[in-house]
Parts: structure tokens; sequence; C-alpha cells
């Protein structure tokens, strides 16, 4: 039994729902930028990675509002100090992606003068006219970020299990649905 505090449902929700959004986007990426050709298979794809895009983003300023409102339980007491702020730090990269690497696509695709149409249901507005020039710039940056994003999301993972397997703390059990 777990004796250390632990995140809420709704930070484990998100948290969660999150992290799938964001390997399946990050999938979907690779899979759909490998399809040769212009295909509906790759179409079809695409539409699902930016709607994936957009649901990250919008699952983040709630999850953001939500740790605003509802602090996080305290690192592990005796928790060195420099893995206290490794975990800061990486936290703090991993929110500031969670918005840069859907913004920096949605900027993309701005550019590249496609539409983002969410789940089929609207348009949203682009916020610039197409602009070749901007679109080669914002396609390395779209890539680099997601690149950046996986390495910290794999950071975060061993953190959690170096906590679990080889510290033996609660630190991964507080994120879990049961302890």
């Amino acid at each position: 039994m777990s004796t250390s505090p632990r995140y809420t449902r709704t930070a484990m929700l998100l948290h969660w729902l999150i992290a799938v959004l964001i390997i399946g986007a990050f999938t979907m990426g690779l899979v759909m930028t490998d399809i040769p050709g212009f295909t509906p298979t790759k179409l079809k794809y695409y539409s699902w990675h930016k709607w994936a895009g957009v649901t990250v983003l919008l699952l983040a300023a709630l999850r953001l509002l939500w740790r605003r409102a509802n602090r996080p339980p305290p690192h592990p007491a005796g928790m060195p100090a420099w893995q206290v702020r490794a975990a800061d730090v990486t936290h703090v990269l991993l929110y500031v992606l969670m918005f840069a690497v859907p913004l920096s696509g949605y900027l993309y695709t701005t550019a590249a003068g496609v539409p983002v149409v969410y789940f089929g249901l609207f348009q949203i507005p682009a916020a610039f006219a197409a602009d070749p020039a901007l679109k080669a710039l914002l396609k390395p940056v779209h890539y680099w970020l997601n690149m950046v994003l996986a390495a910290l999301v794999l950071l975060h993972v061993a953190g959690a299990l170096k906590h679990h397997f080889v510290d033996r703390d609660d630190v991964l059990k507080r994120m879990l649905p049961r302890p």
C-alpha cells in the first residue's frame, strides 16, 4: 500500500490520455511521412495526426490549469537535490513541448496552405496565408521539437522506472490509477 501522497484522479487521467496521444501522434507522424506519394491512406493518417495534436494541445492547457490549482505531490524525502532539479526541469520542458509541438505543426500546416479540420467537424482558422518559405523553415522545427519531446518522454519513463525498480519508492505508483 502506498503511503506517499498521490496525484488526483483528474491529473492521472490527463497524464495518461496525453501520453497515449503523444505516442500515437508521434508514431503516426513517422508512419505517414514514410508513405510514398499522395494516397487516401496518407491523407487519413495526416488527419488523425492533426486531430491528436490539437487534442494534446487542448488537454495540455487543461492539465496545466489543473496542475496550477492542484499542486503535485512532493518529491520523495531524501531525493538528491540534482535529481529534484532534473525532474523539475524535465517536467517544465515536457509542458513547454506539449504546447510547442502541436503549435509548430499547426503553423507548418498553415504555411503549407492546408486546412486543419478538427475531427471533420470544424476548420481551425489559418493564422496566415500559405507561405512556402515559412513552410520550409517550420518543417524541420516541427520535426526536431518532436524528436526532443520523444527523448524527454523516454527520459521521463526511465526516471519513473528507476524510482520504481532501483529506488523502490512510490514515485511511479502515485501516477498509477491503483497503488
